[in-house]
């Protein structure tokens, strides 16, 4: 079981890594769209949520000081699914699915990641001893 562990803190974490490295390589665009979504100083914000993915993936996927990983990782969550993923103010159809979609696969990502609060500390196969 502390196998299965590790392979899933790795795949969930690595999700929310590679999602923070995706934030800087396209950087520009996505400053742009949250511009569009009214997010005050969208360059700032975007290097923010980016280190919080990259921080919040690594700590969960290493097992090192997971409480701060998984804070980091609910603080995102939440604020950009309500402020970036906001379906319920679209009336285009297509849109709107593809936004709910993005929006409750958020969710989805949110309840795993408070799961991980019920496992006891330390990880099993954590760098943190």
């Amino acid at each position: 079981m502390d196998t299965l562990l590790l392979i899933a803190r790795i795949v969930f974490g690595g999700w929310f890594f590679y999602n923070g490295v995706h934030h800087f390589l396209k950087f520009g665009k996505m400053t742009q769209f949250a511009k569009t979504k009214g997010v005050p100083f969208p360059a700032v914000a975007l290097g923010l949520t980016g280190s919080m993915l990259l921080c919040g993936g690594l700590s969960i996927a290493c097992g090192v000081y997971p409480l701060v990983g998984i804070a980091l990782l609910v603080a995102f969550l939440v604020p950009v699914s309500l402020v970036m993923h906001t379906f319920w103010k679209l009336d285009n159809p297509q849109l709107r699915r593809a936004d709910r979609s993005s929006f409750l696969k958020n969710m989805a990502l949110l309840g795993a990641t408070l799961m991980f609060l019920a496992l006891p500390l330390p990880w099993p196969l954590s760098l943190m001893p």
